[in-house]
């Protein structure tokens, strides 16, 4: 893929990627939540997109950054058509507020590329691209959700590894157990990552959710050096599947379903995680993070 020199970031030239967000943000606490599950499949982007939705409808200013960038689907999820994506970003085609799109409740959208296969592949450097564009963005918000891609590519990781909170999504399911471990062994071990919040997703019973988390818990307490917490468990609810049909949130389109009011219970407790000091709480300590390379041939001298 051919990056514009504009794209590019030689190390001998400083970047002041955060400038233009301490004068937009004035030093206001932004909550980041990096939204993963290690495999694709377990209902890791429906709760992305209605957490947004739900702290939405709490007063909450969101956000939605779709970090898969290569298979986008938040704004299929809402039913949008973007006319510009993260992609047009990176090519330097666009600044991120042209990008920024209205969602459902006042959530705002930046959207993904999807079925581009040269955005699944991104360098380092490209990601530091996309994370530059965010010292131009004069949207202000309280909660930035970061809907990462399936797997443990260098992008799920680096978007992770930034974020205040990483939220795991994992289901009763041998291969998410797995792969939910596998994520958080490669965060803690290579990023430093020592806190997760997890979400248990598709549970056929009461106490289901509970159980699973303890699974995990048992395996994680004896091979990783991390800290667990069952951020809250959602039902498995067919009229979930109903709103994906219907490219609506099942939190509006369902407000009386279980899975709407699981999802209520854990917007309510997420909004409550405490965020950074206002030093180190706004924007700008996300951006500064993605773009703290824990490989020095990839760092940008900022």
């Amino acid at each position: 893929m051919n990056v514009p020199e504009s794209n590019q970031y030689p190390r001998s030239v400083p970047v002041d990627q955060a400038d233009g967000l301490r004068r937009l943000q004035g030093g206001r606490p932004v909550k980041v939540i990096a939204v993963t599950g290690g495999k694709g499949g377990v209902g890791k982007s429906s709760i992305c997109a209605n957490l947004a939705v739900a702290m939405s409808m709490m007063g909450r200013r969101v956000m939605i950054l779709d970090g898969d960038l290569g298979l986008a689907n938040i704004d299929v999820m809402f039913g949008l058509h973007p006319r510009l994506t993260l992609a047009d970003v990176v090519r330097n085609n666009a600044s991120l507020d042209d990008v920024i799109i209205p969602g459902p409740e006042g959530v705002r959208v930046v959207p993904g590329a999807s079925g581009l296969s040269d955005m699944a592949g991104l360098s380092p450097a490209h990601h530091i691209g996309i994370v530059n564009a965010f010292s131009g963005m004069t949207a202000n918000i309280d909660t930035l959700l970061v809907d990462t891609a399936a797997g443990i590519s260098d992008g799920v990781l680096r978007f992770a590894e930034a974020a205040q909170e990483v939220l795991v999504v994992v289901c009763d399911e041998s291969t998410s157990i797995t792969d939910s471990y596998a994520i958080m062994k490669v965060l803690s071990t290579e990023r430093g990552v020592s806190r997760f919040r997890i979400v248990t997703n598709m549970t056929r019973a009461g106490g289901d959710g509970r159980r699973l988390f303890d699974k995990l818990l048992r395996v994680t307490d004896r091979f990783l050096d991390v800290t667990l917490s069952h951020a809250g468990s959602l039902p498995y609810d067919d009229r979930v599947w109903r709103s994906v049909q219907l490219q609506v949130p099942f939190v509006t389109a369902f407000p009386g379903s279980l899975a709407t009011s699981a999802l209520k219970k854990l917007a309510v407790a997420a909004d409550k995680w405490d965020v950074p000091s206002a030093a180190r709480g706004n924007i700008e300590f996300f951006v500064d993070r993605l773009l703290q390379s824990r490989h020095p041939e990839d760092r940008v001298v900022a």
